[in-house]
């Protein structure tokens, strides 16, 4: 029985063929190289290639059969398929990407220029421009820019061996065909013709006595996100796209929606450092500090409103020296819970569980569980304060202090999403940054408003 690799193992292989190749490359064999590198799949080649410092990238993928490069650019980051195409003719873009689904051909293209699309699109075929417009005219993340045109369509009064007569004179269907659609002569969706019951049912049937009309269909204008949502609760692997009028435009396949996911996971653990999801790995100097310097900015001014609250307190540290020594923890214990607020609260955003229905819920359980874990460690910060710095009273500021704080951290995790979801900014980009503000400014202005008070 053949044993699927796991994802370590794949990251092992890539690294191995990674080595191999430079190894190759360092020895002047490019003949070598160029054989090892077109005997793997598209994907793999696609894999080495993002896994490769920009220089060494542009000698791989001159290396890469022509009739290759269309299937590995489709594979490509999207950074990374930028940075290739930007060296390419439109010419050469149309060639490449003739045999591509339109979809495929469409994702490729929405990452570029406006002037460089029309060049590309001016240079196709009439029939390959029709098809790739088709879909760029709807928003890459709609089940629009999702779907792929190209799709075999029957007419319901059609015996199946008519049909099957029909597909035999294909010389392949277009890739993930698990049914045939139905349409009548207007090209009105009425059902799907699954092949397994094509191939199962008595050959004098007509298609309208086995097509399936129970079919959920997509429309085009629907969020990418919810149709991945609707792919994983049915357990679907092909959907339909129709217009208002019922006419058929596509299909959305399974392989779309995982990689729908897939960006979506990756922008999920991006935003948190306020990164791009499709940044480059392997980015140069030149392009990657720009990106992290602008995030930057933004926390050294959240930074700046936290100092600015401590600098209202300076003369009462200045007279308990402690308290500089133990600010840092009340900071970061709120810190930490609101995280896992927020984490929990951003997700359940994604997967369509958070509505207004039980957002109190929500609401509620976040202020006992921040009550009941500041109430845990306050005690025992309590303790080690006490023990510390021999002083009972600043045991119960700080103690005081957390309960506080890590229930504001809670509320702040479990609200700010739904704020800045209102406001149209992304809470996955954004979040983090002003939970950061509020649980430090919560923190300190806590302890050292406590402190003054007691202490002066």
């Amino acid at each position: 029985m053949p044993i699927s690799p796991n994802t370590d193992d794949l990251a092992l292989q890539t690294q191995s063929k990674l080595g191999d190749l430079l190894a190759a490359m360092e020895s002047g064999t490019f003949k070598q190289v160029q054989k090892m590198l077109n005997g793997l799949q598209p994907a793999a080649i696609a894999h080495l290639l993002d896994s490769s410092p920009p220089q060494r990238r542009i000698i791989l993928w001159r290396l890469v059969d022509k009739e290759l490069e269309g299937e590995v650019l489709q594979e490509l980051s999207h950074d990374v398929q930028a940075q290739i195409l930007a060296r390419m003719e439109s010419s050469e873009v149309a060639a490449i990407t003739e045999d591509l689904s339109a979809d495929d051909v469409a994702d490729i293209l929405q990452h570029l220029p406006d002037q460089v699309i029309q060049e590309v699109l001016a240079a196709m075929s009439h029939q390959n421009r029709q098809r790739v417009e088709s879909v760029l005219s709807y928003d890459e993340d709609t089940a629009g820019g999702l779907m792929d045109t190209d799709v075999i369509t029957v007419r319901p009064d059609l015996t199946l061996d008519v049909v099957l007569r029909y597909l035999r004179r294909h010389e392949s269907l277009p890739d993930s065909t698990y049914s045939l659609m139905v349409v009548n002569r207007r090209d009105i969706f009425l059902g799907i013709l699954p092949l397994t019951r094509l191939l199962t049912s008595d050959p004098n049937m007509t298609v309208r006595e086995v097509m399936d009309t129970n079919v959920v269909v997509l429309h085009p204008d629907m969020k990418d996100s919810d149709v991945a949502s609707l792919f994983e609760r049915n357990d679907w692997v092909m959907a339909p796209v129709i217009e208002e009028n019922g006419r058929l435009l596509g299909r959305v396949t399974i392989d779309d929606v995982v990689d729908v996911i897939r960006e979506d996971a990756d922008h999920s653990l991006m935003s948190l450092a306020g990164l791009e999801d499709d940044a480059d790995t392997f980015a140069s100097v030149t392009r990657a500090s720009p990106r992290r310097a602008i995030w930057l900015g933004i926390n050294l001014l959240t930074a700046i409103i936290a100092s600015s609250v401590i600098n209202l307190f300076q003369d009462t540290i200045d007279k308990v020296v402690a308290l500089a020594v133990l600010m840092p923890i009340v900071a970061s214990m709120g810190g930490v819970a609101g995280s896992q607020t927020l984490t929990v609260v951003i997700r359940g955003m994604a997967l369509g569980h958070i509505g207004r229905n039980n957002l109190t819920w929500l609401l509620s359980r976040e202020f006992q569980v921040g009550a009941i874990n500041g109430l845990l460690w306050a005690v025992v910060m309590g303790i080690i304060a006490a023990v510390w710095f021999e002083d009972i009273t600043i045991a119960w500021i700080i103690a005081a202090a957390m309960v506080i704080n890590l229930i504001f951290a809670a509320l702040a995790g479990a609200l700010l999403p739904i704020v800045l979801k209102g406001l149209r900014i992304d809470p996955a980009l954004a979040g983090g940054v002003a939970l950061t503000t509020v649980t430090d400014v919560v923190g300190f202005f806590a302890f050292l408003g406590l402190a003054t008070y007691f202490y002066t």
